[in-house]
């Protein structure tokens, strides 16, 4: 990404931030936004703010836990990682919670007791998924909403009330970022902000 790029992408981001505060994907996207520059400091303070407005953002803390060791500040980066990797593992945000293992283990911190790989069976009954935003057991969508891979993935994975919160989240990022989804720049910045609400990455 072109320095050019990268500053574009950052004022977008703190625009879509600054217009709604309680927007934790506008600060999640800004944090990864700063960390693809190369500003931590930065980055830690955008993180922090989406972890406050959602407690359970699992992968705030592993971007946040990311950032901090990134600037040095491993005390505080092994204390944010071992409650991301609780917060995770109590979601079944599997993907997040290894990332953050393996950065534990990295620095050689000590790793909190997390259930087996495999979790509890979870009874998925007919018209229902197991959803990988809220973690619950929801009802599913009617029919994938794209007929692509996405679309697919997001039957599979998300619940019909996550997937309607998705819309309203993706409405929010094309009115404040004043995107045009022909533009294929425009609809990857969608993409992106529908899959991390989701947590389908």
């Amino acid at each position: 990404m072109s320095d050019n790029a990268a500053i574009d992408r950052i004022a977008r981001f703190k625009t879509m931030a600054d217009a709604d505060p309680t927007n934790e994907m506008a600060h999640l996207s800004l944090g990864k936004a700063y960390m693809d520059a190369g500003q931590h400091a930065d980055a830690i303070e955008s993180l922090r703010k989406a972890i406050a407005v959602k407690k359970d953002f699992s992968k705030a803390y592993q971007m946040l836990g990311q950032s901090l060791l990134k600037e040095g500040m491993n005390g505080e980066a092994v204390a944010i990682l071992t409650e991301g990797v609780k917060v995770a593992d109590a979601r079944g945000d599997m993907m997040p919670r290894n990332e953050m293992v393996d950065l534990l283990k990295s620095v050689g911190a000590a790793v909190p007791e997390i259930k087996a790989a495999g979790g509890p069976q979870v009874t998925v009954g007919e018209g229902e998924v197991l959803c990988r935003r809220c973690g619950k057991v929801a009802p599913r969508l009617q029919k994938p909403p794209f007929r692509n891979e996405f679309g697919q993935k997001i039957y599979a994975q998300s619940c019909a009330a996550c997937w309607k919160e998705a819309i309203g989240l993706g409405t929010k990022v094309i009115n404040e970022m004043r995107l045009e989804l022909s533009d294929p720049r425009a609809q990857k910045v969608w993409d992106t902000n529908i899959r991390e609400f989701l947590n389908l990455e």
